[in-house]
């Protein structure tokens, strides 16, 4: 940001006003006692007073900070005025509020002017005043070179603005005599425009801060130069002069000049970009000539230097190419085209409440009377509300009893003999919503391919383990004591006991695989005819040819229409139920207007109007359900006795009614098998991403054992090499050649142990690293690894790790998968592969039992149990 942003920032603003310490807490203690309640104890309040009074202490004679902690405590204030103001008749308050005129400083012989208003509406607005001088306090002491301080700046002026605005046009009202200067109309408008002249002065800021473009620049410039002339032209009216601090008109004059001297070198800009060099030039001499004269009306020498020189760099260099190159004619500036306007900055209307999570600290302080009328009020709806909800639900209760005695509409559910009841068709069509008989037959076949994969996964890692604990032995046998490293066995110990539970956990799915099967197998037939069409299920279920002189029944039509008209009450009455219990009113402003204005209420008149306003269309609605209801059940035994006739000489086959049930059991079935396989799949899968994880850990481990072994081996062959004695000075001839071109001399073979003179097959041994950085290869191991650098690895931490939830087997009889236990995990301490999905191992799981009888007869034991629940979104 330039310099202007530093020098030219200095913003206005508004001193507070000054009070006189007042009592608050005894005239309401003296209003509430005489006037209000007498069945609350005034005392009850004291608590309340006593805040009230606090707040004002707090928002009118503490030091306040120039923050909006300040701000904050200035609206709880406000609000509670305004609050308790709705609520005690102004007359009735005799509280002598005296202010002192904001821009009066008193002279020698005499004090500030002031004013005394006995009214609480004069209290809200001098502190409204405050608050909107305190916020142009802190606008004004905000950073113009960060985002956030222009950000609160903008909202701070706009706010003000707002609020002087909102007194110019009720001050008049709310003292009802002479207000002290500050709060005449002319100074309220005069400073609103000020604020909102500041707030499009931040924009600016703003705009250049974020370097947008100079057109946009300059619109919202010469926004800032047309505010500031509103806000000059109210200043300088001549009952206004002599009210402002010495240095404001001054200050105001110089920025509205500025301003439009910077719009006009912003404009040039954007001719410059047009290649209009003449329209270029005269706006960049009205910038100049502004500047300066902005210069001359500021009462700070060079505070607009930097834009005088700014602007006259870019008018010479621009003559100088007009003057050789181009010769275009510069226009008269009053010929340009007006540079356009951006309004962005705009007075924010003053809301219901300042502050935030208001309490009304008199929030049950009302009248006697209007006490009562709100008493008695509530006594007449409750009465009405439960009232008609004890009968909505008493009829519908009898209502209910008689359709059970009648065995409705259970009694409908299969009348045709060979249409499917509507039941069974729901079910066959969410079977093959769902992909029917395939969807169950692909879900089952995928599982022994994820089993195999597991297996391999698993089956990878335990032989590189075993490979590499026997290479251990190997060397181990071979260097006798001097192999110093920690042995694979105890090493592995952890990884080990992992694979171990991996492998029973695998053991137990392949079971629970097994049951899953055998039950897809009992009920694969019936699955297959609810994975039919419509018609086809409907051929293959048995006909029950007695009842099909029901088919056509009128009875059963009818029954059916009834049955239909019966939910159709119980919802409609569960509406008015509901509407009945949300239905509410606040007659308590009604009463008050009433004290205020006859000084009674007539309460009874006021409730049965209200009531019956409320209430009346639905107490008709109860009315008409019960006459309906009445009418209904008549008719519904008289049908349902013709029913019952037809229905005895047409008997149900038996053989019909046990394909039905098995139909339903299938459905059952279908649905627990889906479930359970899809949490199958995911088990599987959710068991790769551990088990590639636990292979991943083996190889680096594997690894950096080998490099280990490497180096070890090595230092082992130097030691042995340099324990031989000094070697003999090679001939000549032998001398190692300094052609890089020649590859270097074979090394020597390896020195065996315990001074064989048979040369050793096995690598060279590495060096014995600490035992907590066996797993990690060095720089030096890396680059001696025998088939050249090792490829890049995940920086490990120390092995063996920590414990962390593992999985554990769940028991066969309930035809689960198995779920997690902890265990030793073969990953980084708090990685999750899951993304989520692993946290805590299920507890309560056992083995699975071994019982003779097992699997269950199905006749005997409980349904079929859910299947795998693991791994569990919480592991």
């Amino acid at each position: 940001m330039s310099s202007f942003g530093l020098t030219m920032a200095g913003f206005i603003a508004v001193p507070l006003k000054k009070t006189s310490e007042v009592e608050l807490v005894k005239p309401l203690k003296n209003l509430i006692a005489s006037t209000y309640s007498t069945a609350d104890n005034p005392e009850d309040y004291s608590e309340a007073l006593n805040e009230l009074n606090k707040l004002r202490m707090n928002a009118t004679w503490r030091t306040l900070d120039k923050h909006e902690s300040s701000l904050d405590i200035m609206y709880r204030y406000y609000d509670q005025l305004t609050a308790l103001e709705a609520k005690v008749p102004p007359s009735d308050i005799q509280i002598a509020f005296k202010w002192k005129d904001a821009f009066d400083k008193g002279s020698f012989f005499g004090g500030r002017m002031g004013l005394t208003v006995s009214s609480m509406a004069y209290e809200k607005v001098c502190i409204l005043f405050n608050v909107a001088a305190m916020q142009s306090q802190i606008a004004a002491s905000q950073n113009t070179e960060t985002d956030e301080g222009l950000k609160l700046m903008a909202k701070l002026f706009q706010q003000a603005s707002g609020i002087f605005n909102h007194l110019k046009n009720i001050v008049m009202s709310s003292i009802q005599q002479e207000p002290t200067p500050d709060l005449s109309p002319e100074t309220l408008s005069a400073l609103s425009s000020l604020m909102i002249a500041q707030a499009q002065e931040s924009f600016f800021f703003k705009a250049t801060n974020d370097r947008m473009k100079d057109a946009i620049i300059a619109k919202i410039t010469a926004q800032v130069e047309d505010c500031f002339a509103d806000a000059l032209k109210q200043m300088q009216k001549e009952n206004l002069k002599t009210l402002w601090e010495k240095d404001w008109i001054g200050v105001v004059a110089g920025k509205q000049a500025a301003y439009h001297g910077i719009a006009e070198y912003y404009q040039s800009q954007v001719a410059k970009s047009q290649k209009s060099v003449g329209e270029e030039l005269s706006r960049l001499q009205h910038s100049i000539d502004l500047l300066r004269a902005a210069e001359s009306r500021s009462s700070t020498i060079g505070l607009y230097k930097e834009w005088i020189g700014k602007a006259q760099r870019a008018f010479d260099e621009t003559k100088k190419d007009n003057d050789f190159i181009y010769h275009e004619v510069v226009p008269d500036v009053k010929t340009l085209t007006p540079i356009g306007k951006a309004a962005l900055a705009k007075p924010i209307p003053l809301g219901e409440r300042l502050s935030t999570n208001f309490k009304d600290m008199f929030d049950a302080l009302v009248p006697v009377p209007i006490h009562q009328a709100l008493a008695a009020y509530d006594v007449r709806k409750t009465a009405i509300v439960n009232g008609e909800i004890a009968k909505l639900r008493e009829n519908t209760q009898t209502m209910n009893g008689v359709l059970a005695s009648l065995n409705l509409p259970a009694a409908l559910e299969d009348t045709s003999g060979d249409t499917l009841p509507q039941s069974l068709k729901d079910k066959a069509r969410t079977i093959r919503d769902k992909g029917g008989l395939v969807a169950i037959e692909k879900l089952i076949q995928e599982l022994p391919d994820l089993l195999q994969r597991n297996k391999e996964i698993l089956d990878e890692a335990e032989r590189m383990l075993n490979d590499e604990q026997e290479s251990d032995v190997q060397l181990r046998s071979q260097f006798k004591d001097s192999w110093t490293r920690v042995t694979s066995e105890k090493l592995t110990e952890p990884m080990r006991l992992n694979a171990t539970k991996y492998r029973t956990i695998i053991n137990n799915a392949m079971q629970a695989d097994t049951f899953v099967r055998d039950k897809f197998s009992g009920h694969r037939h019936h699955i297959t005819l609810l994975s039919k069409p419509e018609h086809e299920l409907e051929a293959a279920v048995p006909s029950a040819n007695p009842s099909k002189a029901l088919k056509s029944s009128s009875t059963v039509s009818q029954l059916r229409g009834m049955m239909e008209t019966v939910e159709t009450i119980k919802a409609e009455r569960d509406a008015v139920e509901a509407e009945l219990k949300n239905v509410s009113f606040d007659l308590k402003s009604i009463f008050l207007n009433m004290l205020a204005k006859d000084g009674s209420i007539n309460e009874p008149a006021v409730s049965v109007e209200k009531l019956g306003e409320l209430y009346g269309g639905l107490q008709k609605r109860v009315r008409n359900s019960v006459d309906k209801q009445i009418k209904l059940m008549a008719e519904i035994e008289t049908v349902n006795m013709d029913f019952c006739k037809e229905k005895s000489t047409n008997q149900s086959s038996a053989t019909r009614d046990g394909t039905l049930r098995d139909l339903a059991s299938a459905y059952d079935a279908y649905m627990e098998l889906s479930g359970n396989l899809h949490e199958g799949t995911k088990f599987y899968n959710d068991l790769t991403h551990l088990l590639v994880t636990f292979q991943n850990k083996v190889n680096d481990f594997c690894f950096a054992r080998k490099t280990e072994k490497e180096e070890l081996m090595r230092d082992l062959q130097q030691s042995i090499a340099n324990s031989s004695g000094t070697a003999p000075t090679p001939p000549p001839h032998a001398t190692v050649s300094a052609d890089p071109r020649k590859p270097p001399p074979r090394p020597p073979p390896p020195i065996p142990a315990h001074g064989s003179s048979q040369p050793s097959s096995a690598p060279p041994p590495p060096i014995s690293i600490p035992q907590q950085q066996q797993i990690q290869p060095t720089a030096a191991a890396a680059s001696n690894y025998p088939s050249g650098p090792p490829p890049p690895q995940q920086q490990l931490p120390p092995y063996p790790m920590n414990p962390q939830p593992m999985p554990m087997p769940m028991p066969p009889q309930q035809y689960a998968y198995p779920s997690y236990q902890y265990m030793q995990p073969p990953m980084p301490t708090g990685y999750n592969p899951y993304g989520g999905y692993i946290q805590q191992p299920p507890v309560g799981y056992t083995y699975p039992r071994q019982d003779q009888n097992y699997p269950p007869n199905q006749q005997t034991q409980p349904p079929y149990p859910a299947y795998p629940t693991y791994p569990q979104q919480h592991w």
